[in-house]
């Protein structure tokens, strides 16, 4: 349930809006009323009192971060397939996988939000692919309550198996019928359109290699009547590039445009390996992407030119991507990588053009990836906007000497956030999750987790 009450943050070090302009408020604050921003600035400005005040002394408060690629399952198989590319990587663990069941599906969506919560976000997209063993979309969207933070999630699906051409096992992959019709139902059951909304549908087909063109092409119309968005892995590997040219006869891009997957609804993840008419299209169409930078190194798949998608206008997001990929859900590490990978871009280039900054990052994981999921109503401090706010303190060790609170959330080391709200309700307080026992919860993930790899 939102909030219904009067919320007052006064006496910030700094509060950081992402409006238009890029103001920062020193000594600032907000006020909110049933989770909605009312006044933002100066502590001197703001009301002195509301039903709950929060001092900000000594923290920076920015709008809370959002994620826009994921695989919560994946909190099951850390540190697995440690050294094999994408493909490799994939048909290694595809058996593991294979034994998951709803219990899985519900632990791991609770751990994944749990530790994105702990690392300032309030907003996660979950891309969720394949249900084994009973599985559905229904296990995450009600494990999900116990959390408390927005969640996006998936109605993903595959339906080209190995005996096609595709990559997954053939027992993995469901009818096109059967995944669109489910489609249809969840998004009835769940999807909330409203501002505010604390739970929305999007419709996701795997990837080139594990779905068709024809599937493709219906779950955008599907999406668009219904008015859901769409997302898919993109242009992540040289591999996949190669597999659409020969199956094909186009490069990945190519083929999203000819089965009606370019527009401003839409995001790809990953969109390592495009070239400037890719980029060109996507900017053209508003086309977003959400950028994994950990899982592309990780992987071996490459470096996204996050960069030339901020230069030409593509919308663009941070993803952590699958902890089996990057083997850690943190945000502000998310926003690091980017930071440094396209930096190492600008110098492998020889570019002369001016280095990423960390606020441009910060902006990315906050405004960008609300733009990319579509959300008007989050993303900024501003008035109007949702209080989904991230509240980080600048006096632990690794903040020690830093001059600019702002940009040591980027460049040092990757913190905890101390204060999380979402929509006016506080999620985490001092470090700690609020609604969720943490340990009896993790002592279960563990216990799942080596029963599936066992």
């Amino acid at each position: 349930m939102f909030s219904s009450k009067t919320l007052l943050l006064r006496n910030a070090e700094v509060l950081v809006t992402m409006d238009d302009e890029g103001s920062e408020i020193a000594g600032g604050g907000l006020f909110a009323r049933d989770g909605w921003i009312e006044q933002v600035g100066p502590t001197s400005d703001l009301p002195d009192t509301a039903d709950e005040v929060i001092d900000c002394r000594g923290t920076v408060v920015i709008p809370g971060l959002v994620n826009t690629h994921h695989h919560f399952f994946q909190t099951l198989t850390r540190a697995m397939a440690q050294d094999s590319e994408l493909f490799d990587w994939l048909v290694e663990l595809y058996p593991v996988w294979s034994r998951v069941t709803p219990q899985h599906v519900r632990v791991s969506t609770i751990t994944a939000l749990a530790e994105l919560a702990l690392s300032g976000c309030t907003t996660a997209f979950d891309h969720h692919y394949f249900w084994p063993n009973g599985s559905t979309l229904d296990d995450q969207a009600e494990s999900a309550r116990e959390v408390g933070i927005r969640f996006h999630i998936s109605r993903g699906s595959m339906s080209v198996g190995r005996s096609q051409g595709g990559l997954p096992p053939d027992e993995w992959v469901e009818s096109e019928d059967a995944i669109l019709a489910d489609c249809e139902r969840v998004v009835s059951r769940y999807h909330d359109p409203s501002p505010g909304a604390m739970t929305r549908i999007v419709i996701a087909p795997c990837s080139p290699f594990t779905v068709s063109p024809d599937l493709m092409r219906q779950s955008a119309a599907l999406a668009r009547s219904v008015g859901v968005r769409l997302h898919t892995h993109l242009a992540e590997t040289l591999d996949e590039e190669r597999y659409c040219q020969e199956l094909f006869g186009v490069r990945p891009v190519d083929l999203a445009e000819q089965v009606d997957w370019l527009g401003d609804d839409v995001w790809f993840a990953h969109s390592v390996h495009v070239s400037g008419d890719d980029i060109a299209k996507m900017a053209a169409t508003k086309t977003g992407v959400g950028h994994c930078p950990t899982s592309n190194m990780r992987l071996a798949s490459g470096v996204a030119p996050l960069t030339r998608f901020l230069e030409n206008g593509v919308p663009a997001g941070l993803g952590v991507d699958g902890s089996a990929s990057n083997d850690s859900s943190h945000m502000l590490a998310e926003a690091r990588q980017a930071l440094l990978t396209a930096r190492m871009a600008r110098a492998m280039e020889r570019s002369d053009e001016p280095m990423l900054t960390a606020r441009s990052v910060l902006r990315v994981a906050t405004r960008g990836g609300a733009e990319v999921l579509g959300r008007e109503d989050i993303g900024s401090l501003e008035v109007g906007k949702a209080a989904d706010i991230a509240c980080f303190r600048t006096d632990g060790i690794s903040m020690a000497g830093a001059h600019d609170p702002v940009a040591a959330l980027v460049l040092t080391r990757p913190i905890e956030v101390d204060r999380l709200v979402v929509h006016g309700r506080i999620v985490v307080e001092d470090g700690r999750l609020v609604g969720l026992e943490v340990p009896p919860h993790l002592s279960r993930h563990r216990e799942l987790a080596r029963r599936l790899i066992s």
